[in-house]
């Protein structure tokens, strides 16, 4: 049994379920992301020779196969949400940006060195890697597809999926800034002056207007171009992914933060002619690919921790790890959207449900191939269990947590219909 022809069925059987889980597994608690992690596990139990899928191993391979899975993913977020872009109408999203996510970041840093004995920089990048929730794994709690009513979206799905649209490229400058203490020191006088102006303001900038300026020409290209050349007209969806790969790409050839640019694209894309049917092609597309690509990632990632992935992992930094998912996170974001659009139960499952998955371990995976860090095992193996956690835990809870709240949405908005329709009555009453 030659261990390729094994991959080659893997991968059909794999493909094959991610055809049929997704309905079998609708309005059940349970996933598909907890289906293949399941059998990813199983399958590197039996003696198929395939070998172990170790991140450590093979860090190159692991950025590289995480790193598409996420900005194919950033790419269908950012087309499917219909809300348009403004200050006050994200409102939520700029908290757990500007608030939520640095203070979490900080949290878990410190706790990773005062209580799993973490250095600083191995500290940070376990802070910086867990900080950003994942586009990849949370289909369950993130909006639909693309609609032409601006206001279809509740708080919830919306804020998930725009606050996982961004924060895998925000996270990005404290990923930098652990590389930079790995390879300097701790002394902010060796790199902190060259991480403001590139890692930060540079980088940023340049993600922010490549994604822009690519998705109005792409917008332009697509909707507005000669009737010949007007790419909507074919309907062919396999122009996501090159949009996806030129935002992505010609912004990290000039030094910026691709996974920004991606979602920014799509954004500009979608603004360029907002009711057209062409994104749903799109989006269609790419969460095909997606689905697909997760359905291999998770299977390499169950082989993982039967291979040994948590074999590292002591009790304090395990506690780390779910002193962010279960304490930090919850806590910290609701903290942060006091004030926001939405009722408290909703601000309480916006907290909860920040899923960890793949962009941490991309952003793992590319930190120790830029550099070595001390105590990488260590970190990998927190990360896995706090990914396993948030892959179960979560899948379980996301069907049931949303169920309910789809009902008192509707109660709610029923009770205000039938308010409404009380006052011409109410009115009509002579005085």
């Amino acid at each position: 049994m030659e261990p390729v022809d094994v991959a080659f069925a893997l991968l059909g059987v794999g493909a094959l379920l991610a055809g049929i889980l997704p309905r079998l597994l609708e309005r059940r608690p349970l996933s598909m992301p907890i289906a293949f992690l399941g059998l990813g596990m199983l399958v590197f139990l039996l003696p198929t020779g395939l070998p172990a899928p170790d991140p450590l191993r093979w860090p190159e391979l692991t950025t590289h196969l995480t790193e598409i899975g996420v900005i194919v993913a950033l790419m269908g977020a950012g087309l499917k949400i219909d809300r348009p872009l403004s200050w006050a109408r994200w409102s939520s999203t700029w908290r757990l940006l500007a608030i939520a996510m640095p203070v979490c970041i900080v949290a878990v840093a410190l706790l990773g060195c005062w209580w799993a004995g973490l250095v600083p920089a191995a500290a940070l990048l376990l802070g910086a890697a867990l900080a950003p929730t994942d586009p990849v794994l949370a289909s369950d709690v993130q909006v639909g597809e693309p609609t032409d009513a601006e206001d279809s979206e509740d708080e919830v799905r919306f804020a998930l999926t725009s606050e996982a649209g961004l924060n895998d490229g925000l996270a990005f400058p404290f990923v930098y800034a652990a590389i930079a203490i790995a390879t300097t020191s701790l002394a902010p006088r060796d790199w902190l002056a060259h991480w403001v102006t590139v890692d930060v303001l540079w980088k940023l900038a340049v993600g922010v207007g490549g994604g822009l300026l690519i998705g109005w020409l792409l917008g332009k290209l697509f909707f507005r171009a000669p009737r010949t050349l007007r790419l909507a007209r074919h309907a062919e969806g396999f122009l996501a992914l090159a949009a996806t790969f030129l935002a992505y790409g010609l912004v990290e050839v000039v030094g910026g933060y691709g996974f920004l640019a991606v979602f920014v694209a799509a954004r500009a894309i979608r603004a360029a002619e907002r009711t057209h049917e062409f994104h749903s092609v799109l989006h269609d597309f790419a969460e095909q690919i997606e689905r697909l690509l997760t359905v291999l990632l998770l299977l390499l990632f169950g082989g993982a921790v039967i291979s040994g992935l948590l074999a590292p992992l002591t009790w304090p930094a395990a506690l780390v790890g779910l002193a962010l998912v279960f304490v930090i996170r919850p806590g910290v974001a609701w903290l942060s959207l006091r004030g926001a659009p939405g009722r408290p139960a909703e601000h309480w499952v916006i907290a909860l449900f920040g899923i960890r998955g793949v962009g941490s371990f991309y952003y793992l995976a590319y930190a120790t191939s830029e550099t070595s860090f001390p105590q990488a095992e260590l970190v990998w193996a927190t990360v896995g269990l706090v990914v396993t956690v948030s892959v179960v835990v979560h899948g379980i809870a996301a069907t049931p947590v949303m169920q309910l709240l789809d009902r008192a949405e509707e109660r709610t908005r029923d009770s205000s219909e039938r308010d409404r329709s009380d006052e011409p009555a109410l009115g009509g009453v002579p005085g």
